[in-house]
């Protein structure tokens, strides 16, 4: 039988250049020091991603087991919150927009194989989050994928292509099913939907969801 992979292959290809190896190295010495940094110490974790060169804006809120690969290649908005366990897998450059919340669990994924090649080569691809966007609990964003402003991926969303400003999406793979109202007029915390079914596992009106703590 034909083998499909050529593993071998793969794994001598170079895929990262040698200072792109040697910063990786760094960062992953100095990671404990993120990873075990008490969750109040905000600014501390985001003095380490910008030493390593992300762009972080003010008053962001990175929680402390977030897995980050290749912090270069970040670019997170204002007062944006990433909340426990999620994963910024930026090979590509992943870019937030500002008071955007990645929920906990939710994974950001700038990076895929092409697998119609037998070598698998790694491909690097952006991953672009407008501003005002609810990445929901577990929610999965893919390579290549554009999420407009306002938008709201419901809990363990699959989304692998780009999606509209304002539309509210769930499932796997993820389906439109609803849009946000105009935002005027209404008080700041609350869900502006045209959809209230149970699909995302915290409630803004609540005051619940990860950029509220």
């Amino acid at each position: 039988m034909n083998e499909l992979f050529d593993v071998e292959a793969n794994r001598k290809a170079q895929k990262w250049s040698s200072r792109a190896l040697f910063v990786r190295v760094l960062w992953g010495f100095a990671h404990p020091f993120f990873r075990f940094s008490p969750r109040l110490l905000w600014g501390w974790r985001n003095m380490m991603l910008r030493l390593f060169g992300a762009k972080i804006g003010a008053g962001v809120r990175i929680f402390p087991n977030v897995q980050i690969i290749i912090p270069w290649n970040l670019n997170i908005g204002d007062h944006c919150t990433v909340g426990k366990g999620a994963i910024l897998y930026a090979l590509g450059e992943v870019t937030i927009g500002p008071r955007t919340t990645v929920s906990q669990g939710a994974h950001v994924c700038g990076g895929t194989h092409d697998w119609r090649d037998p070598t698998m080569p790694l491909i690097k691809s952006p991953v672009t989050i407008g501003a005002d966007v609810w990445v929901a609990a577990d929610a999965f964003v893919g390579p290549d994928v554009v999420i407009g402003e306002g938008a709201i991926l419901g809990a363990r969303a699959v989304v692998t292509k780009s999606v509209p400003a304002g539309s509210i999406m769930a499932g796997n793979p993820a389906k439109q099913i609803g849009r946000q109202r105009s935002r005027s007029n209404l008080r700041p915390g609350r869900l502006r939907t045209t959809y209230t079914g149970k699909m995302m596992c915290h409630s803004r009106r609540s005051g619940s969801a990860d950029r509220f703590r």
